[in-house]
């Protein structure tokens, strides 16, 4: 995972001409649901809103209360033009945590995810590659040894999820997502 560090503004490059979301205005963000452990029973709680900065904001608070510990939230299914390129691109400031980046090849609810794990320090924005090839196949948090290679012109989803015993408050700020060649 390549992670370049950048404390200053959230877009310090020119859009990408494979610029999948950035979050300029609220239409972005309404195109994110939020999928947390209540879909088993658990108590976390997270929200997707646009910032003032012209970002998204992931935020809430994760409990392993009644067998949750899970918050996410995830692009709705759609064609995303990947074809051509080989990973995706992600300026992201996080609190410190490690969030999961992954991607779905399917518009199910369920099913095999690709993930990529981001590490943030706090307040710091970075800029993450995250090639194809190196997101791991995984279904309800279990690695699937069987699963198909990753491929751009599978990638229907993406995703943003906090989990593996983190609990409490947290938040991550999303500027935008692109395509890499």
């Amino acid at each position: 995972m390549a992670q370049t560090p950048q404390n200053t503004e959230p877009d310090t490059q020119p859009p990408s001409k494979h610029r999948l979301f950035d979050f300029t205005t609220a239409d972005n963000t309404n195109e994110w649901i939020i999928v947390n452990d209540g879909v088993m029973g658990g108590l976390s709680q997270s929200r997707f809103n646009l910032s003032n900065h012209n970002t998204a904001v992931f935020s809430g608070h994760v409990t392993t209360e009644n067998n949750g510990g899970f918050a996410s939230t995830r692009s709705k299914p759609k064609e995303l033009k990947l074809k051509d390129c080989k990973g995706v691109r992600l300026r992201v400031k996080g609190d410190g945590k490690t969030y999961q980046f992954r991607m779905r090849t399917g518009n199910n609810f369920d099913g095999i995810a690709y993930r990529h794990y981001v590490e943030t320090t706090p307040g710091e924005w970075i800029t993450i590659v995250v090639p194809f090839d190196q997101c791991i196949p995984v279904f309800r948090g279990r690695i699937v040894k069987d699963a198909p290679k990753l491929k751009g012109e599978n990638v229907q989803q993406f995703a943003f999820m906090i989990a593996d015993g983190q609990t409490g408050d947290f938040q991550l700020e999303v500027a935008w997502i692109d395509g890499v060649e």
